[in-house]
């Protein structure tokens, strides 16, 4: 009886491992485990901008549009730079002035480094005026030398006063050295980020949560270098500054020369302003201007996959 009923249990084994292998489902059936859920994405809001952070920025919008037109309205009273402590017509780095062809046209003519270009119509003569930069392009539009410097030099120590503000926050919130400073990381992966860039693609998930490299490169080349230099070539060329701190036009090397760097560092100012507006109409404009304005950022997280 003990071996009848011992034979039967091992062919009840047989059958039901036969009934496992029969059955592909079975051996791959996943453990308790291994239960995961994929959802096609996922929103998550991320408190991107802090108060401060997000009024400089505001405020640095008139005040920087006002203080370039304004300055190009300085420029055109002698449109042209040169290096050192005096100024030579003949050996000037950049000029934009009209010139009157052999047949009385008058064209405008820049002169770069001693190679002249036709910028009729934009730079040297437009609007059928006498002017280095166009009506339009500066503060008041009409040649008023005087009003122009008065409209600078207020919106300049708005400014740096606002700048100011900035840095000794960026400074004490530790948002300089924590989100501007490239870590270790960042630098090995320079190149990929620049191929990215290049190519059109920006990041996404947990990469968009935090400054790429070349943002933070950006950022602190513009706080801790741009803007400084603007704001010292400026005083450095005020005749007040000079009085009482003469060593700055030497360190510069002379009037003309911090003008030249002045007006370098603006140009560069103005080529991160168009870099810096393409890329947040790139990367999602209206998420963009709403972080700056509530400073809530949505990030797009794809493929989402959790266990159960």
């Amino acid at each position: 009886m003990a071996e009848l009923v011992q034979s039967m249990d091992a062919a009840f084994r047989r059958g039901k491992e036969s009934e496992l292998s029969a059955d592909p489902s079975a051996s791959d059936m996943p453990r308790a485990s291994d239960h995961r859920v994929s959802s096609p994405s996922a929103i998550e809001r991320v408190y991107r901008h802090r108060l401060p952070v997000r009024i400089s920025h505001w405020l640095n919008v008139p005040f920087l549009i006002i203080l370039i037109m304004s300055g190009l309205q300085i420029f055109n009273a002698h449109p042209a730079l040169y290096w050192g402590d005096r100024s030579d017509r003949d050996r000037s780095l950049l000029s934009i002035r009209p010139v009157q062809t052999a047949g009385g046209e008058i064209k405008g003519l820049t002169t770069i480094l001693g190679h002249p270009f036709d910028t009729t119509g934009v730079l040297g003569y437009s609007g059928g005026m006498r002017r280095a930069f166009p009506a339009w392009a500066t503060i008041p539009s009409a040649r008023w030398l005087a009003m122009g410097r008065q409209w600078h030099l207020f919106f300049a120590w708005l400014f740096v006063i606002n700048g100011l503000v900035f840095t000794a926050y960026a400074l004490a919130s530790r948002h300089a050295t924590s989100d501007l400073v490239p870590t270790k990381k960042d630098w090995r992966g320079i190149g990929k980020s620049v191929r990215d860039h290049l190519l059109l693609r920006h990041p996404a998930g947990d990469e968009a949560k935090r400054y790429n490299v070349l943002q933070k490169l950006a950022y602190a080349g513009v706080l801790f270098i741009v803007a400084p230099l603007i704001v010292l070539t400026g005083l450095a060329m005020s005749p007040m500054i000079d009085t009482a701190f003469p060593w700055l036009l030497t360190v510069f090397g002379g009037r003309q020369a911090a003008r030249t760097i002045h007006f370098i560092a603006c140009f560069s100012f103005v080529g991160f302003i168009l870099i810096h507006v393409i890329q947040v109409i790139l990367t999602g404009f209206f998420n963009n201007i709403r972080s700056m304005v509530t400073g809530w950022f949505l990030v797009k997280h794809q493929g989402v996959t959790h266990e159960t």
